[in-house]
């Protein structure tokens, strides 16, 4: 679908005291992240490992945080995996490949490093034979525990007896962080963190017993990293939103018409009974023939045709609605030709 034309997703929903109703329409939006057309073979670096200055530091935060044995490093692999599956569904690019080794990350535990040097970048790219670098730089979990003691009764041969059941609440903060780096213009094409709160709760007889139901969580994380790599490589891909849109309903017999029409989804005879009132001696009656002309322009996917009809809604009668439906459409207007833009560079 080229870019300008927006889904018809619902006629309308409507008030029977309203002089509008509402038309939904879905948009498909440019991708977050533009990616040069001539990178077509990337490699992918993990930078989310200490480096050997920070083992200490790292070490203690581990502790501190109840991170589990290769908790972090498990999660980051399926992060990885998870990114170069998707970069590959989306055909964008020729090759995709792992780094032959892993590149240095000289920040604490937890917190987003400082850029590769530029150095550094076509280092990467050189040994890999890449024309971009996709970095994780950040893959970090932070646990935290709460224990309760829930008064119990207990079931014995002699009866039941008042014991206490121990509860262990465990919030587990899965922190993530991404950079695309461009060598050849030496421009960092994207920078991304983001964070995922897990909950793991157990019982037992004890607090020990209790804690030990929460110790094996490695999957969870793992799932988790896998759904943010794939997450991450579709900003690389236009997406679509669903918006909506009022439009007149009453003002003239011709009005009342072209309502019931767009109702039934005859969105072409609705246009014809509005365009009849664009030149109606009521300034008003024709404002909102006009913007609604602009609104029929949209959902048949020409934005200029619909920027002029809401131009003339306001600018000739003062239709106040017009106005903001300017700004929307001229902002639209723009997002399609970052869309197109995109699309080219999609191309072989």
């Amino acid at each position: 679908m080229k870019p300008g034309i927006a889904i018809l997703l619902a006629a309308v929903v409507f008030s029977s005291c309203s002089t509008t109703n509402l038309v939904y329409l879905s948009v498909l939006e440019p991708a977050p992240v533009s990616v040069p057309q001539d990178i077509k073979r990337v490699v992918v670096v993990n930078r989310s490992e200490a480096s050997k200055q920070n083992k200490v530091i790292d070490a203690i935060d581990k502790v501190m945080t109840m991170e589990g044995p290769g908790l972090d490093a498990a999660g980051a692999e399926a992060s990885i995996t998870g990114l170069t599956d998707e970069l590959w569904k989306n055909n964008r690019f020729t090759d995709i490949r792992p780094a032959k080794e892993m590149a240095v990350n000289k920040s604490a535990p937890g917190f987003f490093p400082a850029p590769l040097s530029w150095d550094e970048v076509e280092k990467i790219c050189a040994e890999n034979n890449a024309d971009a670098v996709f970095a994780l730089e950040l893959f970090d979990t932070d646990t935290k525990i709460n224990y309760a003691a829930i008064p119990v009764s207990l079931k014995t041969p002699l009866g039941n007896v008042p014991g206490l059941e121990h509860q262990a609440n465990m919030q587990t903060m899965v922190k993530t962080g991404w950079r695309i780096y461009d060598p050849r213009g030496r421009n960092i094409l994207d920078e991304y963190s983001s964070g995922k709160s897990l909950s793991y709760s157990s019982k037992g007889i004890n607090p020990v017993a209790a804690a030990g139901g929460l110790i094996n969580r490695k999957e969870a994380v793992k799932e988790v990293g896998n759904q943010n790599g794939h997450a991450y490589a579709q900003r690389l891909i236009p997406y679509w939103i669903r918006v909506y849109r009022d439009y007149y309903i009453k003002g003239t017999d011709n009005f009342a018409t072209g309502t019931r029409m767009a109702r039934t989804g005859n969105w072409k005879g609705a246009e014809e009974m509005w365009l009849k009132e664009t030149n109606n001696s009521s300034a008003k009656i024709a404002g909102r023939a006009c913007y609604n002309m602009a609104i029929i322009s949209e959902i048949n996917g020409d934005l200029n045709k619909a920027i002029e009809w809401a131009q003339k809604s306001y600018e000739n009668y003062n239709n106040r609605l017009a106005l903001r439906y300017v700004n929307i459409l001229k902002n639209r207007r723009v997002n399609d030709d970052v869309l197109k833009d995109q699309q080219q560079q999609q191309q072989p």
